[in-house]
């Protein structure tokens, strides 16, 4: 299988939330505003920027957005950030501020921030359009009116930044889903279009299947026909209407801002409250018994399918197997400290490391092994969506009996079903919740803690 890569798209949106921030930190130094701290008065202004910026979804303009839609955008923004502005006077007591100074402050960060809104927008449709950046390869699957619409919309509109690659009839005798599987892969497809109206419910869940197996983008062209599915995406792209299979609460914004800023300072309090005096602890007592490192570092695949090293206490005496078979009950490569930590899952500590560095987060899909991952990926089904989220120390498969030695399928096809679960309503409550759970039961141990 040949698996979707991350896209450098992603980081256009944080690039230009800190073009912003930057100009609303400097222009404060451009007006007397007689503030008592500055440097409290650009923390406030920076932290409510990003907050408001989430809530209105001020980056989320899309390459199909028409700039009509950004005018509104703009002015919700000014007028939060207008009233977070003023509330400064009061909720921190300061009678001296200029409101003049204010006030050409904020037309001053109007004007620059709406340029550089517009003119970056209207850049990246030229960067699309002309030099045939940033583009997405997209399928279409079906053939009707609305597929000749959405196809001349691709060929069309060169500033949507999508290369319209081919076309499949799927009311040729001879129509294969197979061979669309197989052009998708060899010529790196991002995101397959499809006619429901013209496919059975059959086809369209093999259709599914592959694009969650392959992490690929599945999108209808609607009709009548009914569509078994929990969560739809309903968007325009000119006046066509596209749905989007499956809707991931940790794709909005918000929601992942919040994750992360809930990984960050949990880590963080782990790695400073426990960490910091259990490691050297732990240190002397895996030295004393076995020779070797004091960690473990063993490769993993995370978001979107790219390796990481993963860490851990070491807890086995140094191995050539470590990396391909997974500890086993009345493993003999087990010490005796190890079987401690592992009892208590202490020696998943460091992983806040990982956490905290970005390539894991406190609560998700467990990650496997390289060699599993690859071994489960051909075998269960929809086991490549775990990668749509970063994986986890924990998550609701662990806390659901399901941790531990794989020693049946259905053991891997439970924990895939509780982790999809977990991707498609995610909450920070929830994840609270499992934190809990899982507290409890490294107190109370658990019977594939081994």
């Amino acid at each position: 299988m040949n698996y979707r890569q991350g896209r450098y798209s992603n980081f256009m949106k944080p690039l230009f939330g800190a073009i912003d921030l930057s100009i609303i930190i400097a222009t404060v130094f451009l007006f007397r505003l007689n503030v008592t701290n500055i440097y409290l008065f650009v923390c406030y202004l920076s932290l409510l920027w990003i907050i408001i910026s989430l809530k209105n979804y001020f980056y989320e303009v899309q390459r199909h957005t028409k700039i009509i839609q950004i005018i509104p955008l703009l002015i919700r923004q000014i007028v939060f950030f207008t009233i977070i502005l003023y509330a400064y006077i009061g909720f921190f007591k300061q009678p001296n501020i200029s409101r003049l100074g204010l006030a050409n402050y904020l037309a001053t960060v109007f004007v620059l921030i709406s340029t550089v809104k517009i003119l970056s927008f209207v850049l990246l449709k030229r960067y699309r359009s002309i030099l045939r950046g940033n583009i997405r390869n997209v399928v279409v699957i079906g053939k009707n009116e609305k597929t000749r619409q959405l196809i001349k919309t691709f060929n069309d509109r060169l500033d949507f930044g999508y290369k319209f690659m081919k076309q499949f009839n799927a009311n040729k005798n001879d129509f294969s889903l197979q061979e669309c599987f197989s052009y998708v892969i060899e010529n790196d497809i991002d995101e397959i279009y499809f006619s429901i109206a013209e496919l059975s419910n059959q086809q369209i869940n093999r259709l599914i299947d592959f694009a969650d197996n392959n992490l690929r983008e599945l999108k209808f062209i609607p009709d009548n026909k009914d569509i078994f599915t929990k969560k739809l995406k309903y968007e325009y792209y000119d006046y066509i209407p596209i749905l989007s299979i499956r809707s991931i609460p940790l794709q909005e914004s918000l929601n992942k801002f919040l994750k992360r800023l809930f990984d960050i300072l949990f880590s963080s309090c782990i790695i400073v409250f426990i960490l910091s005096w259990l490691t050297p602890i732990l240190a002397i007592l895996i030295k004393l018994e076995s020779k070797g490192p004091v960690f473990f570092k063993q490769s993993r695949n995370g978001f979107n399918y790219e390796e990481f090293d993963c860490y851990k206490f070491r807890s086995m005496t140094p191995n050539k197997e470590a990396n391909l078979h997974q500890a086993r009950k009345g493993d003999q490569r087990i010490t005796k400290i190890g079987r401690f930590i592992r009892k208590t899952s202490i020696d998943e500590l460091p992983q806040f490391f990982n956490v905290l560095f970005g390539d894991m987060s406190v609560v998700g899909p467990r990650p496997h092994m390289v060699s599993h991952t690859n071994m489960f990926a051909q075998k269960i089904d929809k086991f490549m969506v775990r990668h749509f989220v970063k994986p986890g120390i924990t998550g609701l498969a662990q806390i659901s009996g399901f941790r531990g030695e794989i020693e049946k399928d259905k053991d891997i096809i439970n924990r895939v079903k509780y982790d999809i679960f977990y991707i498609e309503n995610w909450s920070l409550l929830l994840d609270i919740k499992i934190i809990i759970q899982t507290f409890l039961n490294a107190l109370k141990g658990e019977e594939k803690a081994y």
